[in-house]
């Protein structure tokens, strides 16, 4: 029977969680996910845990946050006068922003924290600083 190798193409079914057990993504909403081993389509260490698998071997990866989407920076959280935004603008927390830098780079931005004077803007990924566990099993390798 064929094993998972770098450059294998290869169909998994997972179900991702987080510490708490709190679901963050599942195959089950948008199909098997389809890769090549070894083409940085998904995290390096994630393709490690499956190479040697057949198909119908399951898993439990547990992915470290450095592994995953790395730790929360600090740097990545800044507060930005109200007074920025445009006077009408209702701007509250949780609400994602696409905010425009200097040099032409934009960041989509979620809003933490909202008072008369300033916005808090984080600029982390959501899963930054989580460890993330995949429930996993090889549907193809090719």
């Amino acid at each position: 029977m064929i094993t998972v190798q770098t450059g294998s193409t290869v169909t998994i079914s997972y179900v991702g969680t987080l510490d708490n057990g709190r679901i963050f993504h599942s195959t089950d909403e948008q199909g098997p996910l389809v890769f090549n081993v070894g083409s940085d389509q998904v995290f390096p260490a994630l393709e490690q845990a499956i190479i040697g698998m057949r198909i119908g071997d399951v898993k439990n990866v547990v992915l470290s946050a450095e592994e995953a989407y790395g730790p929360r920076c600090p740097e990545n959280i800044i507060q930005v006068a109200r007074q920025v935004f445009p006077a009408g603008k209702d701007i509250t927390v949780g609400q994602k922003l696409s905010i425009d830098f200097k040099g032409g780079v934009t960041r989509l931005m979620l809003v933490t924290a909202v008072s008369e004077s300033e916005v808090t803007l984080d600029g982390n990924h959501p899963l930054a600083g989580c460890e993330l566990t995949f429930a996993l099993r090889v549907d193809s390798v090719e």
